[in-house]
């Protein structure tokens, strides 16, 4: 997801979904692309934010998915020249190690994969030297996934520029060590209208109708695939959460019909709402995690929902119940 501090965050969002009965957040600082995780003690989230005192990426914890306390930033942060704009964290533990994977650049440009690593959930996370990324144009939102043989996956978005609808797509690739991928996969292409980040946007010194899919998330159920993602602009009250569904990363991916395939949508209680994570609530229950902007735009903060999630067929859906 591009982040804070990308050009024209506040000024270029405009338009409301409705009256102003806007939906609380569930945590009252700002934490833009949630992912939350769930540990031994309860569940920390971990999201985009400024870098503080050598410090990147902001966490809160909680014991209950309802009261936060704010743990500050996890993950040392690299020498500026590797980039000063950390995004859209994601974390697993993995053979008793906790994994984080996330992208680093410059504003919003050069944004490749990374990932560090920490003995708590709550770090210190300490980069491991590896661009996971190399050979991409752009990289970001990396998001770690276990499938039930065993293997690892790592899905992400990256920039595509040869095809009708150039832009950011979404990928993937296995994860053969925490530190290591294999060959990528295209996991899906912007296939709508409202996937429209910009027209006429420079990049890479052509110009383009630049469409993006990102922050892709994926629950594993029955043998099935469900994956979300966000599409459109960041910027916008157009940005939407949609799913799509396959039985294996390399898919094929299925995508539910036009208006069935939204999760979640700028509305009388969220505005630009998106860039999801899952996770198990205290009963058992299916929970989403996402960011929406406030109502004065000045930040994106974190909403929590129960998730409900069908295999046969394959179904996703939030409720409109507030946690």
């Amino acid at each position: 997801m591009r982040g804070e501090g990308a050009p024209g965050g506040r000024a270029e969002l405009a338009g409301r979904a409705g009256p102003a009965e806007r939906a609380d957040p569930a945590w009252s600082t700002p934490l833009a692309d949630p992912a939350v995780v769930r540990t031994a003690d309860g569940w920390i989230a971990y999201g985009t934010g400024p870098t503080q005192g050598g410090r990147a990426v902001p966490a809160a914890v909680s014991s209950d998915l309802q009261r936060w306390h704010g743990v500050g930033t996890v993950l040392q942060a690299l020498d500026p020249q590797a980039g000063d704009s950390y995004w859209a964290p994601e974390v697993c533990a993995r053979d008793g190690i906790w994994w984080m994977y996330y992208s680093v650049g410059h504003g919003d440009r050069g944004h490749l994969l990374r990932v560090a690593r920490a003995e708590r959930p709550e770090g210190p996370f300490v980069d491991q030297g590896v661009v996971l990324t190399p050979d991409e144009l752009f990289a970001i939102d990396a998001s770690p996934c276990r499938l039930p043989d065993g293997s690892w996956w790592l899905f992400f978005a990256r920039d595509v520029l040869d095809h009708e609808r150039p832009g950011t797509h979404l990928a993937a690739a296995p994860l053969l060590t925490p530190t290591s991928l294999g060959e990528t996969v295209s996991v899906l292409a912007p296939y709508a209208d409202w996937q429209l980040f910009a027209r006429d946007r420079e990049m890479y010194g052509r110009r383009f109708d630049w469409h993006t899919l990102e922050g892709p998330h994926v629950v594993v159920r029955d043998g099935v695939l469900l994956m979300t993602w966000s599409g459109g602009s960041w910027q916008g009250p157009g940005y939407r959460t949609a799913w799509a569904w396959a039985t294996s990363p390399e898919g094929p991916w299925t995508v539910p019909a036009p208006g069935e395939d939204v999760l979640l949508a700028s509305d009388d209680e969220f505005i630009g709402p998106g860039h999801n994570s899952c996770t198990i609530g205290p009963d058992g229950q299916d929970v989403i995690a996402f960011h929406a902007w406030d109502e004065e735009r000045t930040g994106r903060y974190l909403h929590l929902r129960e998730f409900e999630v069908g295999t046969d067929p394959p179904s996703l859906a939030v409720s409109r119940q507030a946690w």
